[in-house]
């Protein structure tokens, strides 16, 4: 599996044989990141793939000293 940062498309995403198979979606405004929407295809389930993309964003924020805001739960759970 390969991880991409992709900030063209506001998201960090996993590719599986080339095929997107998770992402981590923010939206850029205020001066942070709004982290709204974390999917993972089910049947990758269970391997810290979500967790890996949350991670991705707020680790690209953090170097270049953007405040990460978690909208969506997983976000949420994963950074507090």
């Amino acid at each position: 599996m390969e991880y991409r940062f992709e900030p063209e498309r506001q998201r960090s995403a996993v590719y599986d044989a080339g095929t997107c198979i998770g992402e981590c979606h923010y939206s850029a405004g205020s001066g942070a990141w709004i982290i709204d929407h974390t999917e993972v295809d089910p049947a990758y389930g269970g391997r810290s793939i979500a967790r890996r993309l949350v991670e991705m964003v707020a680790q690209e924020a953090q170097a270049r000293g953007i405040q990460v805001i978690p909208l969506c739960s997983y976000a949420v759970k994963v950074l507090s």
